[in-house]
């Protein structure tokens, strides 16, 4: 979701700038994760307790704290805004400036199980693990919040593991160049800035666990950049933070991938891709072939990875 860029005053761990709002000394609602969660509800009338928010927030905290390793920021703030007449959570936007803060509107007549299903939460708290980037990078923050918030809802049993999966699969096709694409950094349509991203972060993910043997994955790149200081608080280059990933790891790839796919279309055969990590969909059914040469891969990258991979 589009979110403000942050203005320079500190300087973080790895050497970016931070805009890192005055600590406040109330107590938060949630801790999850070492980080201290405020919630505000806006006027209007909702037919969900407080309670039943607090526990969809922190649900969703805790799935971001699960692949992260720790919430990404020290303080958050979420807003929730009631929609008279309507159902479900129907958006979520994110900003850095003033410290990290989400407004998400929530219809009135919202049930838990609404709740069970949303993603909007889990994916408007992802943004806060990357550094802030200017519109041109708007790619890889909307990338990584769609490729990662299914993959850490089920790491923490809130979504099917198949169905991440199957989402990738109907999904990433809208983010393949189309005629006249220059690039990501370049080209700002919705399929190239959200499934754009998520295949940046699919392809990543792939190469760093063949190239590291399978000891690592995007997630400990991920880690690494907001280990060094870098969540959206602040102002931090992407090619910085990039780099920040790949020391993480032990390999340039993200810097490779980013260098190739920035400026120019690339071509990705996905059939091959899915046919290599042994998924096949079947009649609208996902199907696991797991012969396939790449099929640890896909179980490496479903499975739960551990709270500290040094």
């Amino acid at each position: 979701m589009p979110r403000a860029l942050v203005l320079a005053s500190l300087i973080g761990l790895c050497g970016c700038a931070s805009a890192s709002g005055a600590p406040r000394a109330q107590p938060a609602d949630l801790k999850v994760g070492g980080g201290a969660i405020d919630v505000a509800i806006g006027d209007g009338h909702l037919d969900l307790s407080r309670a039943e928010l607090l526990a969809w927030i922190s649900g969703s905290a805790e799935a971001v704290t699960a692949y992260f390793g720790r919430f990404p920021v020290p303080r958050y703030r979420i807003v929730i805004e009631p929609v008279a007449g309507r159902t479900g959570v129907l958006s979520g936007t994110t900003w850095a400036f003033g410290g990290a803060h989400s407004r998400l509107l929530v219809g009135e007549h919202t049930h838990v199980a609404d709740l069970e299903r949303d993603w909007v939460m889990t994916h408007e708290m992802v943004h806060t693990a990357f550094p802030d980037q200017p519109p041109a990078h708007h790619w890889i923050e909307e990338g990584i919040a769609t490729y990662v918030e299914p993959l850490a809802r089920s790491w923490i049993g809130h979504y099917p593991p198949g169905k991440v999966w199957t989402d990738l699969v109907r999904g990433v096709p809208n983010g393949l160049p189309r005629a006249g694409d220059r690039g990501l950094d370049h080209t700002h349509t919705w399929g190239r800035t959200y499934w754009g991203g998520a295949l940046f972060c699919l392809l990543a993910d792939i190469q760093i666990r063949e190239r590291t043997g399978g000891r690592r994955g995007l997630v400990d790149a991920l880690r690494g950049i907001l280990a060094a200081g870098g969540n959206d608080q602040v102002d931090c280059p992407l090619t910085r933070a990039l780099r920040e990933g790949d020391k993480a790891i032990g390999v340039p790839v993200l810097e490779e991938l980013y260098h190739a796919m920035k400026d120019a279309p690339v071509a990705t055969d996905l059939d091959a891709l899915w046919r290599d990590l042994g998924i096949d969909m079947r009649h609208g059914a996902l199907a696991v072939d797991e012969q396939a040469p790449k099929a640890a891969i896909r179980r490496a990258i479903s499975a739960r990875a551990a709270a500290h991979t040094q």
